[in-house]
Protein backbone atom coordinates (compact mmCIF):
# COMPACT_ATOMS: atom_id res chain seq x y z
CA UNK A 1 0.00 0.00 0.00
CA UNK A 2 1.29 3.36 -0.62
CA UNK A 3 3.47 4.73 1.62
CA UNK A 4 3.05 1.63 3.86
CA UNK A 5 0.19 3.38 6.09
CA UNK A 6 -0.67 0.59 8.06
CA UNK A 7 2.79 0.80 9.22
CA UNK A 8 3.52 4.31 9.84
CA UNK A 9 -0.05 4.62 11.59
CA UNK A 10 0.17 1.29 13.96
CA UNK A 11 3.49 3.44 14.51
CA UNK A 12 1.70 6.19 15.77
CA UNK A 13 -0.89 4.24 17.60
CA UNK A 14 -3.36 4.78 14.76
CA UNK A 15 -4.26 1.19 13.90
CA UNK A 16 -6.20 0.49 10.78
CA UNK A 17 -8.64 -2.08 9.50
CA UNK A 18 -8.62 -3.63 5.90
CA UNK A 19 -11.73 -4.45 4.37
CA UNK A 20 -11.20 -6.90 1.25
CA UNK A 21 -13.59 -7.33 -1.37
CA UNK A 22 -14.43 -10.57 -3.48
CA UNK A 23 -12.64 -8.91 -6.78
CA UNK A 24 -9.71 -8.23 -5.20
CA UNK A 25 -10.11 -4.49 -4.29
CA UNK A 26 -8.20 -3.36 -0.72
CA UNK A 27 -9.92 -0.36 1.09
CA UNK A 28 -8.00 1.16 4.19
CA UNK A 29 -9.82 2.43 7.30
CA UNK A 30 -9.06 4.05 9.71
CA UNK A 31 -10.98 4.58 12.62
CA UNK A 32 -9.31 7.74 14.17
CA UNK A 33 -12.04 10.34 12.23
CA UNK A 34 -13.82 7.64 10.81
CA UNK A 35 -12.26 7.17 7.44
CA UNK A 36 -11.65 6.10 4.10
CA UNK A 37 -8.19 6.24 3.75
CA UNK A 38 -6.88 4.35 1.21
CA UNK A 39 -8.43 2.52 -2.10
CA UNK A 40 -6.38 0.07 -3.62
CA UNK A 41 -6.99 -1.93 -7.10
CA UNK A 42 -5.79 -5.79 -7.32
CA UNK A 43 -2.32 -5.64 -6.95
CA UNK A 44 -1.66 -2.03 -6.87
CA UNK A 45 0.38 -0.23 -4.20
CA UNK A 46 -1.28 3.11 -5.35
CA UNK A 47 -3.81 4.74 -3.52
CA UNK A 48 -6.50 6.46 -5.79
CA UNK A 49 -7.03 8.87 -2.45
CA UNK A 50 -4.90 11.71 -1.41
CA UNK A 51 -3.71 11.62 2.24
CA UNK A 52 -2.11 13.64 3.73
CA UNK A 53 2.17 13.75 3.16
CA UNK A 54 2.39 13.69 7.21
CA UNK A 55 2.23 10.16 6.91
CA UNK A 56 4.98 9.31 4.50
CA UNK A 57 7.06 8.34 7.54
CA UNK A 58 6.48 7.80 11.53
CA UNK A 59 7.93 10.47 12.16
CA UNK A 60 6.32 12.81 10.22
CA UNK A 61 3.18 11.55 11.41
CA UNK A 62 3.96 11.98 15.12
CA UNK A 63 4.77 15.11 14.86
CA UNK A 64 1.50 16.10 12.99
CA UNK A 65 -0.62 14.09 15.58
CA UNK A 66 0.82 15.74 18.19
CA UNK A 67 -0.28 18.90 17.07
CA UNK A 68 -3.41 21.00 18.59
CA UNK A 69 -5.02 21.26 15.50
CA UNK A 70 -7.67 19.81 12.99
CA UNK A 71 -5.98 16.26 12.04
CA UNK A 72 -6.64 15.85 8.04
CA UNK A 73 -5.50 12.23 7.66
CA UNK A 74 -7.10 12.34 4.20
CA UNK A 75 -9.40 10.26 2.34
CA UNK A 76 -13.20 9.74 2.31
CA UNK A 77 -14.48 11.17 5.64
CA UNK A 78 -18.11 11.99 7.10
CA UNK A 79 -18.66 15.49 8.75
CA UNK A 80 -22.59 17.11 9.71
CA UNK A 81 -24.67 19.72 8.23
CA UNK A 82 -25.27 22.83 8.33
CA UNK A 83 -21.69 23.85 7.71
CA UNK A 84 -22.71 27.37 8.81
CA UNK A 85 -24.23 26.30 12.05
CA UNK A 86 -21.63 24.15 13.22
CA UNK A 87 -17.77 24.86 11.98
CA UNK A 88 -18.44 28.76 13.33
CA UNK A 89 -17.95 29.14 17.25
CA UNK A 90 -17.88 32.75 17.18
CA UNK A 91 -21.15 33.26 15.06
CA UNK A 92 -22.37 35.37 13.48
CA UNK A 93 -18.79 36.38 13.10
CA UNK A 94 -16.49 33.93 10.97
CA UNK A 95 -13.22 34.80 12.02
CA UNK A 96 -12.72 31.60 13.41
CA UNK A 97 -13.30 28.00 11.58
CA UNK A 98 -13.23 24.97 14.14
CA UNK A 99 -13.77 21.12 13.27
CA UNK A 100 -16.01 20.15 16.40
CA UNK A 101 -13.61 17.15 17.81
CA UNK A 102 -16.39 15.31 18.93
CA UNK A 103 -17.61 14.53 15.24
CA UNK A 104 -13.90 14.54 13.70
CA UNK A 105 -11.95 12.50 15.18
CA UNK A 106 -14.88 11.62 17.06
CA UNK A 107 -14.68 8.54 19.39
CA UNK A 108 -15.49 5.45 16.63
CA UNK A 109 -15.56 2.26 18.58
CA UNK A 110 -15.06 -0.39 16.24
CA UNK A 111 -17.92 -3.23 16.35
CA UNK A 112 -17.80 -7.30 15.02
CA UNK A 113 -20.80 -7.16 12.88
CA UNK A 114 -20.23 -10.86 11.43
CA UNK A 115 -19.25 -10.32 7.84
CA UNK A 116 -17.48 -7.22 8.51
CA UNK A 117 -16.75 -4.45 10.86
CA UNK A 118 -18.81 -1.09 11.36
CA UNK A 119 -17.34 2.14 12.95
CA UNK A 120 -19.65 3.93 15.55
CA UNK A 121 -19.22 7.32 16.93
CA UNK A 122 -21.81 8.48 20.15
CA UNK A 123 -20.93 12.18 20.68
CA UNK A 124 -22.62 15.52 21.26
CA UNK A 125 -22.42 18.82 18.81
CA UNK A 126 -22.76 22.25 19.24
CA UNK A 127 -25.09 24.52 16.89
CA UNK A 128 -23.27 27.31 17.56
CA UNK A 129 -26.19 29.62 15.58
CA UNK A 130 -28.90 27.88 18.10
CA UNK A 131 -27.41 27.67 20.88
CA UNK A 132 -28.63 23.91 21.03
CA UNK A 133 -26.49 21.26 22.07
CA UNK A 134 -27.87 17.80 20.06
CA UNK A 135 -26.34 14.41 21.07
CA UNK A 136 -26.14 11.83 17.85
CA UNK A 137 -24.79 8.63 17.31
CA UNK A 138 -23.08 7.84 13.52
CA UNK A 139 -22.59 4.50 12.42
CA UNK A 140 -20.51 3.76 9.16
CA UNK A 141 -19.42 0.61 7.26
CA UNK A 142 -18.67 -1.07 4.19
CA UNK A 143 -19.61 -3.83 1.12
CA UNK A 144 -18.44 -5.00 -1.78
CA UNK A 145 -19.29 -2.58 -5.31
CA UNK A 146 -17.91 -4.78 -8.07
CA UNK A 147 -16.84 -3.05 -11.94
CA UNK A 148 -20.25 -1.86 -12.91
CA UNK A 149 -18.80 -1.99 -16.11
CA UNK A 150 -17.84 -5.89 -16.13
CA UNK A 151 -20.63 -7.23 -18.04
CA UNK A 152 -20.34 -4.46 -20.89
CA UNK A 153 -18.16 -6.11 -23.68
CA UNK A 154 -16.46 -3.69 -24.85
CA UNK A 155 -15.04 -2.44 -21.36
CA UNK A 156 -13.51 -5.95 -20.76
CA UNK A 157 -10.02 -4.49 -20.74
CA UNK A 158 -7.30 -6.15 -18.83
CA UNK A 159 -5.19 -3.24 -18.99
CA UNK A 160 -7.78 -1.01 -16.70
CA UNK A 161 -7.36 -1.01 -13.18
CA UNK A 162 -10.58 -1.15 -11.08
CA UNK A 163 -11.40 -0.78 -7.30
CA UNK A 164 -14.82 -0.40 -5.53
CA UNK A 165 -17.15 0.00 -2.31
CA UNK A 166 -19.79 0.21 -0.96
CA UNK A 167 -20.21 3.16 1.86
CA UNK A 168 -23.14 2.69 4.39
CA UNK A 169 -23.99 5.62 7.18
CA UNK A 170 -26.61 6.18 9.50
CA UNK A 171 -27.42 8.85 11.67
CA UNK A 172 -29.79 9.04 14.64
CA UNK A 173 -30.51 12.20 16.94
CA UNK A 174 -30.26 10.31 20.87
CA UNK A 175 -31.44 13.66 22.55
CA UNK A 176 -32.88 16.82 21.33
CA UNK A 177 -35.08 16.13 18.40
CA UNK A 178 -36.01 20.34 18.32
CA UNK A 179 -32.72 20.55 16.17
CA UNK A 180 -31.90 20.01 12.60
CA UNK A 181 -28.65 18.32 11.19
CA UNK A 182 -27.32 16.39 8.29
CA UNK A 183 -24.76 13.94 6.97
CA UNK A 184 -22.08 15.11 4.65
CA UNK A 185 -19.90 12.60 3.05
CA UNK A 186 -16.36 14.09 1.86
CA UNK A 187 -14.10 12.08 -0.71
CA UNK A 188 -10.07 13.87 -1.20
CA UNK A 189 -8.58 13.44 -4.56
CA UNK A 190 -5.11 14.46 -5.77
CA UNK A 191 -5.28 17.82 -6.52
CA UNK A 192 -5.47 19.04 -10.00
CA UNK A 193 -7.46 17.30 -11.96
CA UNK A 194 -11.25 17.66 -13.65
CA UNK A 195 -14.67 17.37 -11.90
CA UNK A 196 -17.47 16.38 -13.50
CA UNK A 197 -20.93 16.95 -12.77
CA UNK A 198 -23.57 15.06 -14.78
CA UNK A 199 -26.48 17.74 -14.53
CA UNK A 200 -30.32 16.89 -16.19
CA UNK A 201 -30.05 20.59 -17.86
CA UNK A 202 -27.69 23.81 -18.14
CA UNK A 203 -26.96 24.55 -14.19
CA UNK A 204 -25.10 26.98 -13.09
CA UNK A 205 -23.15 25.98 -9.86
CA UNK A 206 -23.36 28.11 -6.57
CA UNK A 207 -20.34 29.70 -5.72
CA UNK A 208 -19.97 29.37 -1.90
CA UNK A 209 -16.58 30.95 -1.42
CA UNK A 210 -13.02 31.45 -3.62
CA UNK A 211 -12.61 33.30 -7.11
CA UNK A 212 -12.81 30.71 -9.89
CA UNK A 213 -11.60 31.79 -13.25
CA UNK A 214 -14.48 31.33 -16.45
CA UNK A 215 -11.76 28.53 -18.07
CA UNK A 216 -12.02 26.26 -14.89
CA UNK A 217 -15.58 26.19 -14.58
CA UNK A 218 -17.57 25.90 -17.39
CA UNK A 219 -21.85 24.86 -17.29
CA UNK A 220 -22.62 22.57 -20.35
CA UNK A 221 -26.11 21.33 -21.37
CA UNK A 222 -25.91 18.13 -18.82
CA UNK A 223 -22.92 18.65 -17.46
CA UNK A 224 -20.71 20.82 -14.79
CA UNK A 225 -16.55 21.25 -15.58
CA UNK A 226 -14.44 22.39 -12.85
CA UNK A 227 -10.83 22.15 -13.39
CA UNK A 228 -9.88 21.98 -9.74
CA UNK A 229 -5.85 23.84 -10.00
CA UNK A 230 -5.86 27.07 -8.81
CA UNK A 231 -3.87 28.02 -5.81
CA UNK A 232 -6.03 28.93 -2.32
CA UNK A 233 -9.43 27.45 -1.31
CA UNK A 234 -12.03 27.11 -3.89
CA UNK A 235 -15.97 25.88 -2.98
CA UNK A 236 -19.33 25.45 -4.88
CA UNK A 237 -22.61 23.62 -4.61
CA UNK A 238 -25.42 22.26 -6.88
CA UNK A 239 -28.44 22.22 -6.83
CA UNK A 240 -30.18 18.44 -5.61
CA UNK A 241 -33.14 19.12 -8.11
CA UNK A 242 -30.25 19.31 -10.96
CA UNK A 243 -27.91 16.86 -10.35
CA UNK A 244 -28.22 12.81 -11.25
CA UNK A 245 -26.31 11.50 -8.53
CA UNK A 246 -23.11 10.85 -10.06
CA UNK A 247 -19.68 12.47 -10.12
CA UNK A 248 -16.66 12.35 -11.31
CA UNK A 249 -12.98 12.98 -11.21
CA UNK A 250 -9.94 12.25 -13.78
CA UNK A 251 -6.49 13.08 -12.91
CA UNK A 252 -3.35 11.93 -14.22
CA UNK A 253 -1.00 9.86 -12.19
CA UNK A 254 2.17 9.17 -14.45
CA UNK A 255 1.25 8.10 -17.84
CA UNK A 256 -2.22 6.90 -17.00
CA UNK A 257 -5.56 8.78 -15.86
CA UNK A 258 -7.20 7.75 -12.72
CA UNK A 259 -11.31 8.18 -12.85
CA UNK A 260 -13.36 8.40 -9.53
CA UNK A 261 -16.65 7.95 -9.89
CA UNK A 262 -18.86 8.56 -6.76
CA UNK A 263 -22.43 7.46 -6.97
CA UNK A 264 -25.09 7.88 -4.50
CA UNK A 265 -28.91 8.92 -3.73
CA UNK A 266 -30.50 12.12 -4.64
CA UNK A 267 -33.89 13.08 -3.18
CA UNK A 268 -34.71 16.72 -4.40
CA UNK A 269 -37.56 16.30 -1.86
CA UNK A 270 -35.57 15.83 1.07
CA UNK A 271 -34.27 18.66 3.70
CA UNK A 272 -30.54 19.59 2.28
CA UNK A 273 -29.66 21.80 5.21
CA UNK A 274 -26.01 23.37 3.75
CA UNK A 275 -26.80 27.15 2.55
CA UNK A 276 -24.53 29.53 1.39
CA UNK A 277 -23.09 31.44 4.92
CA UNK A 278 -24.31 34.83 3.86
CA UNK A 279 -28.61 33.41 2.69
CA UNK A 280 -29.47 31.10 5.06
CA UNK A 281 -32.72 30.48 3.47
CA UNK A 282 -31.35 29.38 0.68
CA UNK A 283 -31.46 25.90 0.92
CA UNK A 284 -31.63 22.53 -1.64
CA UNK A 285 -27.55 21.65 -2.29
CA UNK A 286 -26.87 18.51 -2.54
CA UNK A 287 -23.33 18.29 -4.06
CA UNK A 288 -20.37 20.65 -3.74
CA UNK A 289 -16.80 20.45 -4.70
CA UNK A 290 -13.69 22.32 -2.88
CA UNK A 291 -10.41 23.03 -4.41
CA UNK A 292 -7.83 23.37 -1.74
CA UNK A 293 -4.05 24.36 -2.36
CA UNK A 294 -3.12 25.98 0.86
CA UNK A 295 -1.50 25.35 4.55
CA UNK A 296 -4.65 22.80 4.38
CA UNK A 297 -2.68 20.47 1.65
CA UNK A 298 -3.08 20.15 -2.20
CA UNK A 299 -6.54 18.41 -2.64
CA UNK A 300 -9.92 18.51 -4.61
CA UNK A 301 -12.62 17.54 -2.57
CA UNK A 302 -16.08 15.64 -3.99
CA UNK A 303 -18.92 16.21 -1.47
CA UNK A 304 -22.52 15.41 -0.97
CA UNK A 305 -25.31 15.81 1.69
CA UNK A 306 -28.02 13.45 2.66
CA UNK A 307 -31.44 14.74 3.55
CA UNK A 308 -31.87 16.35 7.22
CA UNK A 309 -33.28 14.69 10.18
CA UNK A 310 -34.65 16.49 13.32
CA UNK A 311 -37.18 19.19 13.28
CA UNK A 312 -39.69 19.79 10.81
CA UNK A 313 -38.52 16.71 8.91
CA UNK A 314 -40.56 14.06 10.33
CA UNK A 315 -37.31 11.87 11.23
CA UNK A 316 -34.94 11.42 13.92
CA UNK A 317 -32.62 9.05 11.98
CA UNK A 318 -31.35 8.08 8.38
CA UNK A 319 -29.58 5.97 6.68
CA UNK A 320 -27.42 6.37 3.15
CA UNK A 321 -25.97 4.08 0.74
CA UNK A 322 -23.28 5.18 -1.59
CA UNK A 323 -20.86 3.49 -4.00
CA UNK A 324 -17.35 4.81 -5.39
CA UNK A 325 -16.02 3.18 -8.41
CA UNK A 326 -12.63 4.17 -9.36
CA UNK A 327 -11.13 3.25 -12.62
CA UNK A 328 -7.10 3.52 -13.81
CA UNK A 329 -5.79 2.94 -17.26
CA UNK A 330 -4.69 4.46 -20.42
CA UNK A 331 -6.17 7.91 -21.82
CA UNK A 332 -7.95 6.49 -24.43
CA UNK A 333 -9.75 3.87 -21.74
CA UNK A 334 -10.70 6.19 -18.86
CA UNK A 335 -12.29 8.42 -21.78
CA UNK A 336 -14.49 6.09 -22.52
CA UNK A 337 -15.24 4.81 -19.60
CA UNK A 338 -16.08 8.11 -18.47
CA UNK A 339 -18.01 8.94 -21.63
CA UNK A 340 -20.42 5.89 -20.36
CA UNK A 341 -20.17 6.52 -16.68
CA UNK A 342 -20.63 10.21 -16.50
CA UNK A 343 -21.76 11.79 -20.23
CA UNK A 344 -18.63 13.39 -20.44
CA UNK A 345 -16.16 13.94 -22.70
CA UNK A 346 -12.88 14.10 -20.36
CA UNK A 347 -10.76 17.05 -21.58
CA UNK A 348 -8.10 16.59 -18.90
Amino acid sequence: MQYKLPEVLSGVNKPTLTFKSLDGTEVLVLPYGGRVLGLFAPDSQDNFYWTNTALNSVESAQEFYSKDQWHNSGGDRTWLAPEIDLFFPNYPARDVYFQQRSFDPGNYKVLDKGDGFKLVNEFEVTNYRTKQKIALELTKSLGPAINPLRYEREFNSSDVQYAGYTQYTSLKIVDNVDARVGLWNLVQMPHGGELLIPTFARTEPMLVFGTIPSDDLVSENNLIRYKMRQQGEHKIAVRAVATTGRVGYVYRSNDKLSLIVRSFRVNPSGEYVDTPWEDLDDLGYSTQACNVNSQLGMFSELEYHIPAIGAGTGSVSCSDEAQVWAFRGSESDIKRIARVLLGAVVEI
